[in-house]
């Protein structure tokens, strides 16, 4: 008669759940920093933002979307004016060149219509699995989990994740332990921990509310 075999819990289960029931009193609301009035606008602010704070995307924007306040504007544009508006953001040459053909081929395949599948999204110029997931989770509420790299960081050091490999990894591993409906806003919990709290180069441990979960504290602050 064969030994059965003893499947103990995968313990980031609780783990999970504590930074769950912490982020779910503590910041209840957790939106996306980019200031956007339509999907248009958001998509265009997530491609400017990759590799670039979103505190100058914000500056940049405004006076972008006065000269280019739709899809269709915008694909008329010709480089050199849509990089005149994104010159101070990082990487404008590719970036404008991106904004050009994204607007075209959302004017020419969508009908100016962002789409809501994750793959239709991915087939615009500029957009990668990250932004794609961004404007899913966010415009459309779907369980979409976008690792930047404030959301890659912040998994492994707390131990939601173990040793991923790449973004896709890390996305696999963190949405097979939250709830579906909780995905948009725990990405928008992990990107905003990151960034005001688990820094990359200073973390500030004693104003985090999650360290009593969190592996690499308990590591760096062994006795």
């Amino acid at each position: 008669m064969m030994k059965k075999i003893k499947v103990l819990p995968d313990p980031r289960i609780n783990k999970f759940q504590a930074l769950i029931d912490w982020f779910m009193v503590n910041m209840p609301i957790a939106e996306t920093e980019l200031e956007y009035d339509s999907p248009y606008q958001l998509l265009v602010a997530v491609i400017l933002s990759a590799q670039c704070t979103d505190k100058r995307v914000n500056l940049i924007t405004p006076a972008f979307f006065h000269d280019f306040p739709t899809a269709a504007v915008l694909a008329e544009a010709s480089v050199d004016a849509v990089f005149e508006k994104i010159r101070s953001c990082s990487y404008p040459n590719n970036k404008a060149k991106n904004l050009l053909g994204m607007a075209k081929k959302l004017v020419i395949e969508f009908n100016e219509i962002v789409p809501e599948k994750i793959e239709d999204l991915e087939s615009l110029p500029g957009v990668g699995r990250k932004t794609a997931n961004v404007i899913a989770s966010v415009v459309f509420n779907k369980p979409a989990m976008a690792v930047d790299t404030h959301v890659f960081r912040v998994s492994e050091r707390i131990g939601l994740t173990i040793k991923s490999k790449n973004p896709l990894d890390s996305e696999n591993q963190l949405i097979k332990y939250i709830p579906e409906e909780l995905i948009p806003k725990a990405h928008h919990w992990l990107i905003l921990h990151g960034r005001y709290v688990c820094k990359a180069r200073k973390p500030m441990c004693e104003a985090c509310g999650v360290r009593s979960i969190c592996a690499w504290y308990k590591k760096n602050t062994a006795i």
